[in-house]
């Protein structure tokens, strides 16, 4: 959760598909209006990669395209927002969100910080890194592959266990997530989602905490990542 905070459990998970789906598909607009072709538009192919992967239909990835490209005649105007503060505990937490209002979302993330604080810019983002994040895992199932040698052959700065088991995530500079991700298949790794995102600087241990007051904590995450308007969240949480 150091990374990025996800949902748990069966129920939540299959609830957050058509979520998933309708952030993938912000993403992909956003993306598409440098460009339709995802051959020649390096954000637009790693997130149309990461949308097959889970298995958005064909029909929705085109029509985003589409959009985004302003072939339909629809206008996109998403705008990019970060939100930074303290879930209960003092947890630091950036949220990201694409909206089409922001006089909407600013208000919505104001009562949904009312449990824990609400900062201003730059009082959070100090301590966290921006960094590409890649997921990936062996392209040979149950293979050994050499997440190290993979990192320092591909150009990541680092890596990590992944989100899912018998994934690594790889780290790298925002500028490179694009030129890694092309590089890992090389490496033995296939790449499941890469994406820009922060990583804590200094997480905090979930074992230095209750069971109440995790279980707080979850909920208040459970509670921001629900809102339309967010894309991803971002938990100073280790493990």
């Amino acid at each position: 959760m150091g990374a990025q905070w996800k949902a748990k459990g069966k129920e939540l998970a299959a609830n957050a598909r058509g979520k998933l789906f309708g952030r993938l598909a912000k993403d992909i607009m956003i993306a598409a209006r440098s460009g339709a072709d995802p051959a020649s538009n390096a954000r637009l192919r790693l997130v149309v990669e990461q949308a097959r992967k889970v298995s958005m239909p064909k029909e929705t990835l085109e029509r985003a395209i589409k959009k985004g490209a302003g072939l339909t005649g629809e206008s996109v105007n998403f705008e990019h927002v970060i939100y930074e503060g303290y879930a209960p505990h003092r947890v630091p937490l950036m949220v990201e969100c694409l909206t089409d209002n922001v006089n909407r979302t600013a208000p919505e993330m104001r009562v949904l910080f009312r449990k824990g604080q609400l900062g201003t810019s730059g009082s959070v983002a100090w301590d966290f890194d921006h960094v590409g994040m890649i997921e990936a895992e062996p392209t040979v199932k149950g293979a050994d592959a050499d997440a190290e040698l993979a990192a320092i052959e591909a150009g990541a700065q680092d890596f990590e266990p992944g989100e899912e088991e018998g994934t690594t995530t790889f780290l790298t500079d925002p500028a490179d997530l694009d030129l890694v991700s092309r590089a890992l298949p090389a490496q033995g790794f296939t790449v499941l989602s890469a994406k820009l995102g922060y990583k804590a600087k200094n997480p905090i241990d979930p074992a230095s905490l209750s069971a109440a007051d995790l279980e707080e904590v979850e909920a208040f995450l459970a509670a921001i990542d629900a809102n339309d308007d967010v894309q991803n969240v971002f938990a100073g949480l280790a493990g």
